[in-house]
């Protein structure tokens, strides 16, 4: 990757939202720009798709109750160094064919950067990354040890860090070894959501079954998979999914630009 490469993650989810009674999974995509020099502005377009698959209650009962489609996460262009984006000042409208020419860093904004974020399993960064141990077991047990909660456990950490996109080879390997140490972890094969067939890490235990999907051509990660695995007191019967995504990652020329478009 050459320093004026960029690192493109592109995630399309079906996530879980709720409205009152009203729970239902919404389509989303995410497409995310990093730049070999981190300090740079990243890039990021998100996208409410506006399709929706209602597990309780109706699209009909909630719109009579007031929901809004927006309110489920913040959608537009947002720019920031180190990824900081600040998607607080509510929603944008965008147009997803990018202007490549323009200035990504916005008016106002021309003092230098803030040092890099350290980073942490529950908020990754290429930083935290170079500090984590390259050895399964130190791995799993500085995983084990940073993440003794039973909802944001060694399992999940390791999740979160990996739909980033941007764990290095080595340590995505490292990682993967790691979690077949964990109990209740099996091996298997799953399909992601566009349809690619999978490895699967499987965590069964606790309120979901979470899958780990990797692409078995190269190693990257290739989605996640979460169901239900008793029914739940919101009323979701067991074998509900409740997240599913497919994750693809690549090096572009340079911000907005899709794989298809780069000569990387």
């Amino acid at each position: 990757m050459r320093p004026d490469q960029y690192r493109y993650v592109e995630t399309h989810a079906w996530w879980l939202g709720t409205f009152g009674p009203h729970q239902f999974l919404s389509e989303q995509r995410l497409r995310l720009w990093v730049p070999k020099q981190t300090e740079r502005d990243w890039l990021l377009v998100r996208e409410l798709t506006g399709g929706q698959r209602w597990l309780t209650g109706s699209a009909q009962q909630a719109l009579e109750d007031g929901f809004d489609l927006r309110d489920v996460a913040p959608v537009g262009i947002f720019a920031a160094p180190h990824g900081a984006f600040d998607t607080s000042a509510g929603y944008q409208d965008y147009d997803v064919d990018l202007d490549l020419d323009r200035d990504l860093r916005p008016d106002g904004q021309c003092a230098s950067p803030g040092p890099a974020p350290r980073g942490s399993w529950k908020d990754p960064s290429p930083q935290f990354f170079r500090r984590l141990p390259l050895d399964p077991q130190r791995l799993l047990d500085q995983l084990v040890d940073d993440n003794p909660g039973s909802w944001f456990g060694p399992f999940a950490a390791a999740v979160t860090a990996l739909r980033t996109g941007l764990v290095p080879a080595p340590l995505r390997s490292a990682l993967y070894k790691a979690l077949t140490g964990l109990p209740s972890v099996s091996i298997g094969r799953a399909v992601n959501l566009d349809g690619q067939d999978c490895l699967a890490l499987v965590h069964d235990a606790g309120p979901t079954r979470s899958e780990l999907l990797i692409d078995p051509s190269d190693g990257r990660f290739a989605g996640e998979r979460d169901t239900v695995r008793a029914d739940s007191r919101a009323g979701l019967p067991a074998g509900t999914v409740i997240s599913t995504t497919a994750v693809r990652t690549a090096v572009v020329d340079g911000p907005g630009l899709r794989p298809e478009a780069s000569t990387a």
